[in-house]
């Protein structure tokens, strides 16, 4: 008797679903809420990926730093010097990923212009 409660009761579940989402097709409210929805959520993702490039770069200056003070013995002038690297490097990887800044021509990248310039000469 409860397998034939459950069927039913899941079969209950499966149409009251198809005639909820067939009114909210329908319903031009509900398509305005969901496009207003996905849009901020377009714009939370990008926020986590700049803030995420941001921080990254800004660790990633302190724990060389860190590590330049421990095995050369600089004092903190490693970690200061790396930690303002870093947070200036996280700015301009913010400002690329923003579209505030354009990325560096290919040609004008190490390695890859130096080649055909010293062909040239």
């Amino acid at each position: 008797m409860t397998d034939n409660r459950k069927e039913g009761l899941e079969d209950r579940l499966k149409r009251l679903g198809s005639e909820l989402s067939e009114r909210r097709k329908e319903d031009p409210k509900y398509a305005a809420d969901e496009a207003r929805a996905a849009e901020n959520r377009k714009g939370y993702q990008v926020a986590v990926k700049l803030s995420s490039e941001f921080v990254a770069a800004i660790i990633v200056g302190a724990l060389l730093g860190y590590l330049l003070d421990h095995f050369a013995g600089t004092g903190p002038w490693g970690m200061i010097v790396l930690l303002l690297l870093g947070f200036c490097a996280g700015v301009l990887n913010v400002l690329r990923s923003a579209g505030m800044v354009a990325a560096p021509h290919p040609a004008d990248r190490p390695g890859k212009g130096s080649r055909n310039k010293s062909d040239g000469a």
